[in-house]
């Protein structure tokens, strides 16, 4: 039924068992439209969303909104009309009981008045008078019960920022502990993959180091954004697995990585849970957090107080690195990172503001070709020709050709098959006679012991792909020329 009829709360009514939902029955009003109030509830039911309903002609003209209320008038908001409610709705939040019509938790969001400019059966236009909710805003039928919620006006705040599309995450050069450790805090190294989660209105995209969109390889994040409500959030962190042992586990981690998002994935969510590790907030409500300095932003994210079952914000310490970094040795942790008090964040940069202090040394590197196995090997690869890149080219690295469980060397197989290539990619010192060649677009996580004098590695250990980085981003990482 149009808004500009009569309305009834006869629907409304109906869907409702009023013996076991404590909301308001209702008798209805007459309504006040040059006082005309307004409500938007918070309703966390199956999926998190927000209700506006405005007063008229005796009941609660309401939209249910997905995404919540625009902000910026640049981005227009899906509204689905739905059937009217008592004007005691006005005050009401509680507990819908589970089974009931819209069961879950209502909070009232923001109240008030609001002027009327238009109130015909395609559209409204009102001017909100709220503490959270000012200024003038349309609502337009599309189709059926789809209509559109649009601000006309500017945003209420001049300084308003929507959320950027896409950022680079900050990243950490290889080195040792500060000397000057006042001017520092210190966070666990986490042993997993980058990524950085948007969080707009209970909606949740996730983005790997080099942009690729993963957020359907991780569905136990999608609860985050019901954790943030209505907070507009760019967030960075790493996605981790443990082991047996509480320790994050790179290893484990590869069980997930890769998998097409479906069924797949969630026949592995229980076997290899994952949990996304907040370390830094650059983005909130409408203003970037990137020049503040880290302290600031720490502080900021702590107050979001997000802890829940797959995410967490890990503990930072202030000073006394060489304590931190012994006691994440004595745990069997890959090390820690030293991150300026007084640092801004720096997207896509590897300045020295960030330090990776690791207890065991470790290097991404570029596949560019393998050696044919032998032995038990001699129907699959050996081992993998790995190296990096420096001014442009691809520098050889040396042969990794431990730790490759049958499960990897599969894996392997299949990715490597599609970039065979006649000649070598390595530019100076080549791989031994017999190697098959690659393009250079697959990165590996390797440990190792040392950089020999000639370039290569000693004692090189594959730990596992890494999807989320690109290639040509792979360079050399030692303490001198990190």
């Amino acid at each position: 039924m149009p808004p500009t009829e009569r309305r009834g709360l006869d629907r409304y009514r109906s869907r409702r068992d009023f013996a076991a939902t404590p909301e308001p029955a209702g008798s209805g009003g007459d309504g006040t439209e040059a006082e005309a109030r307004f409500v938007v509830h918070e309703h966390r039911a199956r999926r998190l969303h927000w209700d506006l309903r405005l007063e008229r002609d005796g009941v609660l003209v309401s939209w249910a909104l997905p995404r919540g209320v625009p902000a910026d008038p640049a981005h227009n908001r899906l509204a689905v009309h739905v059937e009217d409610h008592p004007l005691d709705y006005l005050g009401f939040a509680g507990e819908i009981p589970a089974g009931s019509y819209g069961a879950g938790t209502i909070a009232i969001w923001d109240a008030g008045t609001y002027e009327s400019h238009k109130f015909r059966d395609d559209e409204v236009i009102v001017t909100f008078h709220g503490r959270r909710l000012t200024g003038r805003y349309a609502l337009f039928r599309t189709r059926g019960e789809d209509w559109m919620i649009h601000r006309m006006d500017p945003p209420a705040d001049p300084a308003y920022e929507p959320l950027p599309a896409a950022m680079r995450p900050m990243l950490a050069r290889l080195g040792e502990l500060p000397r000057d450790d006042a001017g520092w805090a210190y966070e666990i190294k986490w042993d997993g993959i980058r990524a950085l989660l948007w969080a707009d209105h209970g909606s949740v995209r996730v983005e790997s180091r080099s942009g690729r969109d993963i957020t359907g390889q991780y569905p136990e994040l999608r609860d985050l954004g019901r954790a943030l409500g209505a907070h507009e959030a760019l967030l960075d962190g790493e996605l981790v697995a443990y082991d047996e042992q509480g320790r994050p586990s790179f290893e484990r981690l590869q069980q997930r990585m890769g998998l097409a998002p479906g069924a797949a994935v969630r026949r592995r969510m229980g076997d290899v849970p994952v949990a996304y590790a907040i370390f830094d907030l650059l983005h909130l409500d409408g203003h970037s957090t990137l020049a503040l300095p880290y302290r600031d932003r720490r502080a900021l994210l702590a107050k979001l107080a997000l802890d829940g079952p797959a995410w967490q914000m890990p503990a930072h310490h202030a000073g006394d690195g060489a304590a931190m970094l012994a006691a994440s040795r004595a745990r069997g942790l890959e090390g820690i990172v030293a991150k300026r008090l007084d640092s801004p964040y720096e997207p896509g940069r590897r300045g020295g503001a960030w330090v990776k202090v690791k207890n065991q040394r470790g290097q991404e590197l570029v596949v560019g070709g393998w050696l044919p196995g032998a032995g038990g090997r001699a129907a699959t690869l050996g081992a993998l020709l790995v190296g990096y890149f420096a001014d442009g080219d691809l520098r050889y690295a040396g042969r990794v050709g431990s730790g490759l469980s049958e499960a990897a060397l599969a894996r392997l197989v299949e990715a490597l098959a599609p970039l065979a290539r006649d000649t070598s990619p390595f530019e100076g010192r080549q791989p031994p006679r017999g190697a098959r060649f690659v393009e250079p677009r697959l990165v590996v996580e390797v440990a190792f012991t040392e950089w020999t004098r000639a370039g290569t590695l000693r004692h090189p250990v594959f730990k596992g792909l890494r999807e989320d980085k690109d290639a040509r981003e792979v360079v050399r990482e030692d303490v001198a020329g990190a």
